[in-house]
């Protein structure tokens, strides 16, 4: 097992502020339930020398394990950040302690990324947690957009 998988699995033991987050002053989501990859991240501010500040941060994730390590080390990281410095940080960055992103898990970061972004740029005004629909309800929400075609296997076509 090599540094990333073995950080990951360390991550996803206790994984940081997972859940849904019912005082947030704003909610960010990405991902398409077409795809399976989905995140929402909720982030509650507070006031520290004059600035707006991330108090704290929670998420849910549909998506692998690695989103969920992600999602886990940013929402530790983004406590006590200002606004523009949450917004100046990079995938990469927000992955923490992972350690670098291996190519085809670096969606897992953009995704955290898109979802942090979606709630900073959503701050002003917050939705009430009524209005926000959970992620496991949007899942369950037909789009029209998926197509299911069953192919016969190889050996049946010709009979």
């Amino acid at each position: 097992m090599n540094d990333f998988e073995e950080n990951v699995r360390k991550a996803l033991v206790d994984p940081q502020n997972q859940g849904e987050m019912s005082d947030a002053d704003s909610v960010g989501t990405v991902g398409s339930p077409e795809c399976g990859d989905m995140l929402r991240m909720w982030l509650k501010f507070t006031e520290k020398d004059g600035q707006k500040v991330i108090d704290r941060a929670s998420f849910q994730s549909f998506g692998c394990q690695t989103a969920i390590a992600v999602a886990s080390m940013a929402t530790e990281l983004l406590k006590g950040k200002t606004l523009d410095q949450a917004r100046a940080l990079s995938a990469q960055e927000l992955s923490g302690d992972l350690g670098a992103l291996p190519p085809m898990k670096i969606h897992c970061g953009q995704l955290v990324e898109g979802a942090l972004r979606n709630a900073l740029d959503g701050s002003v005004a917050a939705p009430s947690p009524t209005q926000v629909p959970t992620l496991s309800d949007q899942m369950k929400q037909p789009t029209g957009k998926l197509k299911i075609r069953f192919q016969q296997p190889e050996g049946e076509r010709d009979a």
